[in-house]
């Protein structure tokens, strides 16, 4: 009897190659050719999952995304106890920063996109479908402290959200191309979120002083 083929599981192992492709050589380097000799498929074989190269490459990042979601899901429930809004609105920043292996791995290959998502539509289509900033999400749970009495009465919690984001995703930039440090990005958002929240400062002033040393 013929062997049943997990089609999910062969449309993530397709993309994970195109991932590797994009480290090695970058995206304009990725054919189907090579992936089909990365993952050892027929050309026909690839095409019958992902059908064009642009659909290939808008395929993996779509699962890369989608990836991303679940590791930041799994992170944010991993506390225990439940972190409070402040940690939380944290969490949701930090997992914009590059902090492990993973998520710089992550950066790199979405980094890879940026040209096509910025001059094509159909690239930068999946972009905002699969990688919504979470503003929106931040400015709720700022919005939740501010009730609560955590956060300072007369912040803009919009306004505050979208430059927490901007922030994070300036960072990201800095510590990819290694002018700071994962530690020193992390300390310069902590800084931020101290102007904000009333309750459980952490001294990051002082962090991000250690960190330059």
């Amino acid at each position: 009897m013929p062997r049943r083929v997990d089609h999910e599981l062969r449309r993530h192992e397709i993309a994970e190659a195109v991932w590797r492709l994009i480290e090695r050589g970058g995206l304009e380097n990725v054919t189907p050719q090579q992936v089909a000799a990365e993952t050892g498929l027929s050309a026909r074989q690839l095409a019958d999952y992902f059908g064009t190269r642009d659909y290939l490459l808008l395929g993996a990042l779509e699962i890369l995304t989608a990836d991303a979601q679940r590791q930041a899901d799994r992170r944010m429930v991993a506390g225990d106890p439940p972190p409070d809004l402040r940690e939380i609105v944290r969490s949701v920043l930090y997992e914009l920063l590059p902090l492990d292996d993973e998520r710089r791995t992550r950066d790199t290959i979405r980094a890879a996109y940026f040209v096509r998502i910025l001059t094509e539509t159909g690239f930068a289509d999946v972009s905002e479908s699969t990688d919504p900033p979470p503003e929106h999400a931040i400015t709720e749970l700022l919005d939740e402290a501010k009730r609560q009495g955590e956060v300072i009465r007369h912040v803009d919690t919009t306004t505050e959200a979208a430059l927490l984001v901007a922030a994070a995703e300036g960072l990201k930039s800095s510590v990819l191309l290694g002018r700071r440090t994962p530690e020193e990005a992390t300390a310069l958002l902590d800084h931020q979120l101290e102007r904000l929240f009333i309750i459980k400062q952490l001294p990051t002033l002082h962090r991000i002083r250690n960190a330059r040393r």
